[in-house]
Formats: structure tokens, sequence, C-alpha cells
């Protein structure tokens, strides 16, 4: 490698924000980025303040300005991609500006606050050919990788069914009143969209099925439902869908799950077999075949049945667990590897993780489920890519 990526942040540097913390420590870890430029802040000599305190190169008042200004700099010095974590009505302008500017975008799921806002990015993100990841973390942890290697090599045969699973329990009751600051975000339609427990993390259900076994919802038959009074937006979501190979698909999520954390998994079950995966246990896969003892696969970086495509995402030996900020390292790490590739460095190759067609067909998931759980559970159909 030539030198350090060097990276923009949007957002993430507020009092009470998570994710930019986590994110931060993901591109700080393999020594391979740095942290350059920051617009971290809505509030602009906070955002300076801000980018100060967390020791970023540079500092910017607001989005616009750190990618107008990074544009006017030599190559050798400006920011090679940026990473979004607003919330989501903050996704869509600064993504744009980027793909414009000829930088690459990370950027956090749902991909934006509406399904026309995703259309439109796309269109920049296609016409720009921009390097664009978005933010499935799951299924940047290697099991999950090693999943979707099996399934695409025909280990389970013919898909019959994907089961999908996210609970919580943390918007069980009325927290947004207390002023709860991730709360609060999450249940205004203006600032987390037409969904609440289904963009936030039902998303995330559906892409281990979009990215593990390559499959699509066609059509979808929802019940939203808001269990905690005076709430504008879904806190439980439950969706039937119609896959692309005639497959069955259920996704069920849920904020009000008392007990539940982020107890998110999978079931991919075909002609041959099923695999299951669960983030409860995410250093194993397990792998079950008709009269056969399951067979578990480990996670470990000397384990000769890790993919070529996987062993790469891989940083200890087995026994040492590898999480949330590993997986969330090899979002960034997939991202910087298809940039270095396209400037004819020598790395291995990115595993394709979710992109710009991904965060569009999420969000034309969650608007065909918003529309079926308005009308009862009607089916309807998912809006197709072009």
């Amino acid at each position: 490698m030539t030198r350090k990526l060097r990276v923009g942040m949007v957002g993430g540097g507020g009092p009470g924000n998570f994710f930019g913390a986590p994110h931060r420590r993901a591109i700080l870890m393999d020594n391979s980025a740095e942290l350059t430029a920051g617009a971290l802040r809505s509030d602009p000599a906070g955002a300076i303040a801000s980018a100060k305190e967390l020791f970023f190169t540079r500092g910017y008042g607001d989005w616009a300005s750190m990618i107008a200004e990074e544009a006017k700099l030599p190559e050798d010095q400006r920011i090679d991609y940026v990473t979004i974590v607003t919330p989501n009505h903050a996704h869509f302008g600064p993504a744009d500006a980027a793909a414009r500017a000829g930088m690459g975008v990370l950027c956090e799921k749902p991909l934006t606050l509406t399904l026309d806002e995703a259309l439109a990015l796309r269109k920049t993100v296609k016409q720009h050919d921009t390097p664009f990841v978005v933010a499935y973390t799951y299924t940047a942890f290697p099991m999950v990788m090693m999943a979707r290697e099996l399934v695409h090599d025909g280990t389970l045969g013919e898909i019959r069914k994907c089961e999908a699973w996210y609970p919580q329990g943390w918007l069980a009751s009325k927290i947004e009143a207390q002023g709860q600051q991730q709360a609060s975000w999450r249940v205004d339609p203006a600032r987390s969209g037409a969904s609440g427990c289904g963009g936030d993390i039902g998303t995330h259900a559906y892409e281990f099925i979009k990215f593990v076994a390559g499959l699509r919802a066609v059509r979808v038959q929802a019940r939203t439902k808001t269990f905690v009074e005076g709430r504008a937006l879904d806190d439980d979501f439950t969706v039937l869908a119609e896959l692309s190979n005639g497959a069955i698909g259920t996704i069920a999520a849920s904020q009000v799950t008392i007990g539940a954390q982020n107890d998110n998994g999978f079931r991919i079950i075909g002609t041959k077999g099923t695999l299951e995966w669960s983030i409860t246990d995410h250093n194993t896969l397990k792998h079950f075949e008709a009269g056969q003892p399951v067979r578990l696969f480990r996670l470990g970086a000397e384990y000769g049945y890790l993919p070529e495509t996987v062993k790469p995402y891989v940083r200890v030996p087995s026994g040492h667990p590898e999480g949330f900020h590993e997986a969330l390292a090899n979002l960034h790490r997939c991202l910087e590897w298809t940039i270095r590739a396209r400037r004819g460095e020598t790395v291995p190759r990115a595993c394709p993780l979710p992109g710009i067609d991904d965060g569009v067909e999420g969000m034309a998931f969650i608007a065909a489920a918003v529309e079926s759980g308005r009308e009862d559970g009607r089916w309807v159909a998912v809006k197709p890519l072009d």
C-alpha cells in the first residue's frame, strides 16, 4: 500500500451519539486509514471543536463545506472517502455530494429517508462509478460471509425458505419522553422515515436474506405495530415475503421484546441442508444435513475451511472472539480495498459487501411493508431495481 487512506466523517461527534465512536475505532483498526476531515455535529462551532477534540486533522462546520473544500485539494492531500453516521434524514445530502466529488462513501443504514431519495442517490453513484458501502454491519461478521459462500457454492441446494430475525427490548417503554437521544430521532418520522422498527433493524434482518441467500423480496405481507402509546412509528415489524426464486421469507423485528438486546440472526433452508447463525454465538456457523450430525464451523484465522474471500477479514487465531468493531472494520476494509484496487494497488479482492443497490432495495422493501401494514396486511409488490 502506498499510503494510508484519508477518511472524512459526517456526524458522530455530538453528546449522546453512539455510532461515531465505533466507526472511528473501525477506521483505525488496521492502521491503513486515518481520520482526516470531520463535520461531526449540526452546530458549526461544536462541529469544529469536536473534530479537534477527537484528533481529526481538519475540522469543518458542516458537511457541505467539508466536501467542497476537500475536493479543491490535490489528490495526495484530500480525503479518499466519506463515512456518514448521522440520523437517516441527513444521509442523502453528504452521500450525493461526496459521490459527485469523486469520493467513496460508507453510509449508515437505512440508506436514506425515502425511497425517492435512495433512487436519486443510486443514479448519482452509478453515473460517477462511486465506490459505495452501506453499513449493514452484521453481514461483515466472517461467519456470515462464509455462509454466503456456502450458499453460493450450492452447499444447501435450492433455497426453500429464509428466516431472519432481530429482536430488541430497549423501546418497550416510552424512553424518548425522557429525552433519550437515540430513541428520540428513531421514533420521529421527520428524521427516521416511514418505519421505525422496520427501518432501523428490520432492514438488517432483510439484508441477511439478500446477502447470504442472494434473494430479494418480490412481494410482502406485513404487520407493522405500534405498541407504545403515542408513538408515530412502528416498534414491532413482522413480514412474510415471496422471494425472487419462489421461496418463502420471514422477517421479524421488534424493539419491545423485553430481555432481548441485539439477538439477530438467520436460518437459510435448502433442499440439501440448513445454515444457521446468531449474534449470540457469532463465531459459530451451524450446518445441518439430513441424517448427519450438525457441523459447526468455528472462527479462526488458521482454519483451512475458511474461503479465500473470507480469510483476509479474520484477524486473530481461533478462540479469540471477533465481534462488532471488527465487523465494522471489515466494512471499511472492503471500501478501502475497492478504492486501492482501482488505483492499481495490489490488495486482496474485496468481498461484495452491501452496496448502493442493497441500500435501495432495503428502502423498497420498507416502502412495500409500510404500505402493506397500513392496509391490514395486503400483499404489496416490492419495487424492483431498473
